[in-house]
């Protein structure tokens, strides 16, 4: 479902992401993990088409990112670490002036903010002005704007962060909820983020994928828990960026 290939960024003479390679299965969670300034969140912004790759390839669903943009974007729910919400709009009007953007069809548009806002616990907040909602229910809604129009690739960014604790279990349930239905794509630094929510995980240090593994087979290396082959995958590479 998502393939990379080789995927290089470089800013002046920053290297962000050093030639990458890496495929998502589809249907898979997969943690996208490593320590702040890795190279996580430009590997998300080439997916998403936000900018281009200096080099290498990236394919969603058949379909090369910067070849085919408009197609990959309509294959890709994004939550972006920052999500861009129009605060004077209430809930139901962004999300119909979402799916619009979308080019959902119009006799559908109804059932399909309906179907997210009862998927992602909206239904009380529907005639709420986004900048009248906390910090939890501002990222239901960004949630709800990814996964409108059912994309079969989920994006996510930070998800969790600046959650007080009862958010982050009840966004970290409903992503978990999400596998199946859609391919997701996680990017973290949050150990227990991927312990509870992936069942894959990719770690990158310095740009470099140093890791790829299930859960299942990082946790069961003579009882190794997530935190030791993190920092031992961190470790092998050189230590944390």
């Amino acid at each position: 479902m998502i393939e990379v290939k080789d995927l290089t960024k470089n800013y002046g003479d920053l290297a962000a992401v050093q030639g990458i390679s890496f495929n998502v299965e589809q249907g898979q969670v997969i943690g996208f993990l490593g320590p702040n300034g890795a190279g996580k969140s430009t590997t998300m912004r080439i997916l998403t088409g936000f900018f281009p790759a200096s080099a290498g390839t990236a394919t969603i669903d058949g379909f090369e990112v910067h070849q085919h943009p408009m197609e990959v974007k309509r294959r890709v729910g994004y939550l972006p670490e920052r999500v861009p919400l129009y605060e004077e709009m209430t809930v139901k009007a962004f999300l119909t002036f979402v799916a619009n953007s979308k080019h959902l069809k119009r006799n559908a548009i109804k059932g399909e903010i309906e179907r997210v806002l009862d998927r992602c616990g909206l239904e009380p907040m529907v005639s709420r002005t986004i900048g009248h909602l906390s910090k939890g229910y501002r990222q239901r809604v960004g949630l709800a704007q990814a996964i409108l129009g059912a994309p079969p690739v989920l994006i996510l960014d930070e998800p969790t962060s600046g959650l007080d604790p009862k958010q982050i279990i009840e966004i970290r349930q409903m992503i978990k909820s999400f596998a199946g239905d859609h391919t997701v794509l996680i990017s973290t630094h949050i150990l227990p983020e991927v312990s509870m929510v992936c069942d894959h995980v990719i770690i990158i240090n310095k740009g470099k994928v140093v890791t790829r593994d299930s859960m299942e087979n990082l946790t069961a290396k003579g009882g190794t828990s997530l935190e030791d082959a993190f920092m031992a995958a961190l470790a092998k590479d050189g230590g944390a960026a």
